[in-house]
């Protein structure tokens, strides 16, 4: 098994609180998301206390990113208490700010523990369902090869894809079952740096649904502009999660969508949101 996301998360120590991370393993135009989420996650790590974990981030997506650049990662120590650790991150890919983000660092901790309960009757992710890269790519049969987000190292399958004619629109939650798709270590922060990077992976893209229309729409002028994530529980990356993702609003040519990851025994593992830019081409609509 291939080793993509491992070699990804391998940073360069360059001095003290700096890192260099590798380029994506992908091609396209511009960097995924996740990539910076989970470099920047990463970086933070590699700052804090070992027995110190994530339980928040909170980001920007400030200029879009280069796929063939390697990322300059500069951490910033903003407070270390007995309890929690703050961080700073800013990403840099030749000399220009790209992302940016504030992490935050808890010690384990027993305390109250309560969810709303929840129930998916859903098949599971050994039967046969539509993969996102085969859907990303009956959106555009015309391209030139396969899409090049085959190449980034998770598996995702769809359990309800949004495949209804352009023009119907789509409120139900987004369900699809999704992993890192390769063997990682038993770190947990590994793995809570792998949740971040698959907390990217379609959220974005749905808040278009609802009008009937599709995040590949070439009519489209879209990008993401923030995102921010909750870790409830300890993530096993490499093994299937229950994504459900919902579409909470869209107005002022922006569209906010909420995601939440269920671990197998229906336990909620993390929350995320993340909000995007969706400027459209009116003369064509």
């Amino acid at each position: 098994m291939s080793d993509v996301f491992k070699d990804l998360m391998e940073l360069e120590v360059v001095a003290d609180g700096r890192f260099v991370a590798p380029p994506a393993p992908e091609e396209g135009q511009r960097t995924f998301g996740g990539q910076f989420l989970a470099h920047t996650l990463r970086a933070a790590q590699l700052t804090v206390d070992e027995g110190k974990f994530v339980h928040s981030t909170h980001s920007y997506f400030l200029r879009p990113g280069d796929v063939d650049a390697g990322t300059e990662l500069v951490v910033e120590g903003i407070r270390d208490g007995r309890s929690f650790s703050t961080r700073e991150v800013i990403a840099y890919q030749e000399g220009v700010e790209r992302f940016r983000t504030i992490i935050s660092f808890q010690i384990l901790e027993a305390g109250l523990e309560w969810a709303p309960p929840t129930q998916f009757d859903v098949p599971g992710p050994e039967t046969k369902l539509l993969s996102y890269n085969e859907f990303s790519e009956s959106l555009a049969p015309s391209a030139n090869g396969p899409w090049h987000g085959r190449q980034r190292p998770m598996d995702i399958r769809y359990i309800n894809p949004p495949d209804l004619p352009e023009g119907t629109p789509i409120t139900e939650p987004q369900l699809m079952w999704l992993r890192i798709n390769e063997r990682l270590d038993q770190d947990r922060r590994v793995h809570e740096a792998a949740l971040a990077y698959l907390a990217d992976a379609t959220l974005i893209d749905h808040v278009l649904l609802p009008h009937g229309f599709r995040w590949q729409d070439e009519r489209l002028d879209g990008a993401s502009l923030d995102h921010s994530m909750w870790f409830h529980r300890e993530p096993v990356a490499d093994e299937w999660l229950l994504y459900e993702q919902r579409v909470e609003n869209t107005s002022g040519a922006r569209g906010l969508g909420s995601g939440r990851f269920f671990n197998r025994s229906g336990d909620l593992v993390a929350t995320c949101v993340q909000e995007g830019l969706m400027r459209w081409d009116n003369e064509h609509l």
